[in-house]
């Protein structure tokens, strides 16, 4: 599809008329009325705000001349996925998973390559495939280029260093000082918790990656505490083996 029938679609889809939509982005009836007959293209700021106003990408407003690729982990993005600045603008060079809020949530290739691994592996592909392939892809993609000019692994560590004093300023009774995060997959560690009228709830995204840990309870028995964590939140719970029979112990907000 080409701009002009992108924009008709978006904007009767959301039952505007050109007249609204021209205020929401402060232009003329009559400039709305060439986007739509092909005659001119949005300028750049009217375009991030038809972005905003719509929900979609700029690239897919211009027809989506470009096959974008998230240049910190090298998965395809669709306006889905595709990170967000902490105004809503559309960052279009970063997945929601590796920059959030204005935060870039890897500053270990390494650590990244674990997650990816995990989601990756399939029967066409092993993880020495998959292990190789990101090994060889990653250093190649713009944000591993431009590593130090972001603020290295430096920002990152910072940011999970005020995480783990929070979480030990809770002060759980039996839980032991958290040392250190790990990035986890939300769908490894989302459990289903029982409230008290006999519903269930799950409290993570099976998408998202978290910062978290398990640990052994001081009190000894066959329950660990697990954590997961995020700029928003932290999420602090017991379980049994292999996840069975959870409790929710805390869910802050940060």
């Amino acid at each position: 599809m080409e701009t002009k029938e992108i924009i008709f679609e978006l904007r009767t889809k959301n039952g505007l008329s050109q007249d609204e939509l021209a205020e929401k982005v402060f232009v003329t009836r009559q400039a709305v009325s060439r986007w739509e007959n092909g005659d001119t293209v949005p300028n750049t700021e009217t375009l991030k705000l038809l972005s905003k106003l719509f929900d979609v990408s700029i690239n897919t407003l211009l027809g989506s001349p470009r096959e974008l690729i998230c240049q910190c982990c090298g998965m395809p993005l669709e306006d889905s996925v595709i990170s967000k600045e902490k105004g809503g603008d559309f960052n279009e060079d970063y997945c929601k998973w590796c920059y959030a809020d204005g935060e870039y949530m890897y500053g270990d290739m390494d650590e990244l390559i674990d997650v990816c691994v995990k989601n990756m592996v399939n029967e066409e592909h092993s993880e020495e495939e998959v292990r190789s392939y990101l090994k060889a892809t990653l250093p190649k993609l713009d944000y591993w280029k431009r590593y130090d000019e972001l603020g290295g692994n430096g920002a990152f560590e910072k940011f999970k260093k005020t995480l783990i004093e929070e979480i030990n300023a809770l002060n759980i009774e039996g839980m032991p000082k958290v040392e250190k995060l790990n990035a986890l997959v939300g769908s490894y560690i989302n459990l289903e918790y029982r409230l008290p009228n006999g519903k269930t709830v799950k409290y993570l995204d099976d998408n998202a990656t978290y910062l978290g840990n398990q640990l052994e309870c001081e009190f000894g028995g066959n329950r660990c505490f697990g954590i997961a964590a995020n700029m928003e939140f932290i999420l602090i719970c017991t379980y049994e083996e292999n996840g069975e029979n959870p409790e929710l112990v805390i869910y802050k907000k940060r």
